[in-house]
């Protein structure tokens, strides 16, 4: 499993879990207006109120200095303060104080890292229902950042973070019913959470979808609408994606026969690092008037930002619709071939 753990600039919405007051005139308490007058980015004065504030004991505002602090935003950066900041917080039950907490040992932003810290904070934040707390758990229970696997505590807190829709835990579920570890091999199972993720925003997850509609492996088999859903991630720019998109309009399936097109993604994956024997001969082989246009094309692309889709609402969409489940389908996801590619590999 490849990838890292959530390294963040710490927002102060989401550590503490407020709604920030547009207007810190009408703020009506002196907490209210340090977030206000943060969200403006007039930090050195919420530095200065928050400041007061966690002198005296107020918890939230122990909080907000942590992330000034650790920020440097209002005041010079200063880590090892604001992790004390942030301790004074979580003894007073802060949940996303002790989130913060874990991310500093795990990202070693103290002078070192810190895994046994890092992961009692991120347990105390998770147990607690702190949702990116309970993702990052998951990772560290992976063992990706050198602590010994436990897979099935790893799906535990994945499923957690996953079912009050964090997409990247979505995601890694669907990984880990993919491979087997910690939770039954099941591609139905993967390919709802992969499709629960995709329709997040998640290209990754849009990509590994598409795959198993293309396959039809755990829902009803469609070369069509997998292709629809390699294309969405690709236009986000995903290079995996762009190469087994290319593959498709090189040969035909799921879409049209059109050359100019294989090139032209295949070139952008290329540019980002990905490599493809077959697809290198393709382009050896493309008369030069084409290829010059693939790259014309190739040299014009702008990634579209993938968007959250709500499928409650009825409106229309230019995403790919959903396939049915599809009883009994586990079938093994095996290289692409000429096909839509590879299986998932988990996101950190």
């Amino acid at each position: 499993m490849n990838g890292r753990a959530i390294v963040m600039r710490l927002l102060l919405p989401l550590l503490l879990g407020v709604a920030v007051p547009a207007d810190a005139a009408h703020a009506a308490k002196p907490f209210d207006e340090a977030v206000a007058l943060y969200q403006s980015r007039h930090y050195e004065e919420a530095f200065r109120i928050a400041e007061k504030l966690a002198k005296e004991g107020h918890a939230e505002a122990q909080a907000m200095l942590g992330v000034l602090l650790e920020n440097g935003q209002g005041v010079k950066a200063d880590p090892a303060q604001a992790a004390r900041w942030y301790e004074k917080a979580a003894a007073q039950g802060h949940v996303g104080a002790m989130f913060a907490l874990a991310m500093l040992h795990l990202n070693g932003r103290l002078g070192s890292k810190d895994l046994q810290k890092a992961l009692h904070w991120a347990q105390e934040a998770a147990r607690r229902g702190h949702v990116p707390a309970q993702y990052n758990l998951g990772l560290l229970y992976t063992g990706v950042t050198g602590l010994k696997p436990d897979w099935k505590k790893a799906a535990y807190w994945f499923r957690q973070a996953a079912e009050k829709g964090f997409a990247q835990a979505q995601y890694n579920l669907g990984v880990l019913h993919v491979m087997g570890r910690g939770v039954e091999k099941d591609f139905t199972a993967a390919s709802e959470w992969f499709k629960k993720a995709a329709l997040a925003g998640l290209p990754e997850a849009a990509l590994e979808y598409g795959v198993l509609v293309f396959r039809g492996e755990g829902v009803a088999k469609s070369e069509r609408i997998g292709a629809q859903w390699l294309e969405y991630a690709a236009r986000s720019g995903h290079p995996a994606a762009q190469r087994r998109l290319a593959r498709l309009y090189a040969t035909g399936r799921g879409v049209n026969k059109r050359p100019v097109e294989a090139a032209k993604w295949y070139l952008l994956a290329r540019a980002q690092g990905e490599k493809d024997a077959w697809l290198d001969l393709f382009l050896k082989h493309l008369p030069a008037a084409d290829l010059e246009r693939a790259k014309a094309l190739a040299a014009a692309f702008r990634p579209t930002k993938m968007r959250q889709i709500n499928t409650t609402t009825g409106g229309k969409t230019s995403l790919p619709r959903g396939n049915g489940r599809k009883p009994g389908g586990n079938g093994a996801a095996g290289a692409g071939g000429n096909g839509a590619g590879n299986g998932a590999k988990a996101k950190k």
